[in-house]
């Protein structure tokens, strides 16, 4: 590969990882619970999710905004998660896993609270049919039950979870739909250098009249430099994005230093309604669903109950 892939992230999923809307979603495989959430193809219909009542006498793990996870609940999901780790081979201390857990539940109960306001509701017939559904996908109502208690799930609790993930993947689905499949893009290329003395020829040449591709095929004779159409908010390194987005078709940067090094960017094309590619618009679809918790989560009333 050349140097034109420098400045992309690596493919990735949605990185709010809401472990258990997940694994009932997708297929109930175990190892599914360090698995990223990516953004559904098709939503629920839109019909609000009721809150899930939790006895008061009982001892909670957490609370949003008076909604709670049972203790109960909190302590199978971690056991859950250590399962996991195990079985992958992976290491994560106590107290991270406590965070992760906790953040995932916090982070589905504002999920399911928001598809509630949002008019969505979740019927115990579709609950049913859910279970029904993966029941015949596992082998049999048999099958699911020895699923259930490995995993270590009663047939309330999980009816429970399955709800509530019912609702988290309508609302994750809304959020991330609502990302448009066009948007202002540059076609761009680049030089890239992680010397600067050598950024500082290059840009020498170029403005003694060298071609920029002839420097870019030189350095890259793959892509020849090509970055392709992107949108603000996919580059990795923000400091280039910033510069490219000054820029018109025709006009080359100056030297814009990252932590990955140097950058010399020539702009190709610019358009002010572009097809996202579907890399691009997962990037923005992860981006919005994570700014989506960061504001949920800073205008709600989180309460830990655990040490």
């Amino acid at each position: 590969m050349g140097n034109s892939v420098i400045i992309y992230p690596m493919k990735t999923g949605m990185k709010i990882a809401l472990l258990l809307g997940f694994i009932l979603l997708s297929g109930c495989a175990r190892q599914t619970t360090l698995t990223q959430v990516h953004p559904a193809t098709t939503q629920e219909p839109a019909v609000t999710v009721e809150p899930t009542v939790t006895p008061t006498s009982l001892p909670m793990a957490l609370k949003v905004n008076g909604e709670g996870i049972l203790l109960s609940e909190y302590e199978s999901e971690l056991s859950r998660l250590q399962a996991a780790l195990t079985e992958l081979g992976q290491e994560m201390t106590l107290e991270e896993q406590k965070e992760r857990v906790l953040g995932n539940f916090t982070d589905e109960l504002l999920l399911a609270q928001a598809a509630g306001k949002s008019g969505f509701t979740v019927t115990d017939e579709e609950v049913q049919a859910r279970i029904d559904r993966l029941a015949t996908d596992m082998g049999g109502v048999e099958k699911l039950a020895e699923w259930q208690s490995t995993n270590g799930y009663t047939d309330e609790t999980f009816r429970v979870a399955l709800k509530r993930a019912i609702a988290v993947a309508w609302q994750r689905d809304t959020i991330v739909n609502n990302v448009p499949e066009t948007a202002e893009q540059i076609h761009a290329r680049q030089l890239f250098f992680k010397n600067e003395a050598n950024a500082i020829a290059a840009l020498a040449q170029l403005k003694k009249g060298i071609d920029f591709s002839t420097l870019a095929r030189q350095q890259d004779d793959v892509l020849g430099g090509d970055l392709g159409w992107f949108p603000r908010g996919v580059l990795t390194q923000a400091e280039v994005e910033e510069v490219v987005f000054t820029m018109q078709p025709g006009e080359t940067s100056e030297i814009i230093a990252s932590n990955l090094g140097y950058h010399i960017v020539n702009v190709i094309e610019r358009e002010p309604e572009h097809p996202l590619s579907t890399e691009a618009r997962l990037i923005l679809q992860e981006k919005a669903l994570a700014t989506w918790i960061e504001n949920a989560r800073a205008a709600s009333t989180i309460e830990i109950l655990v040490p």
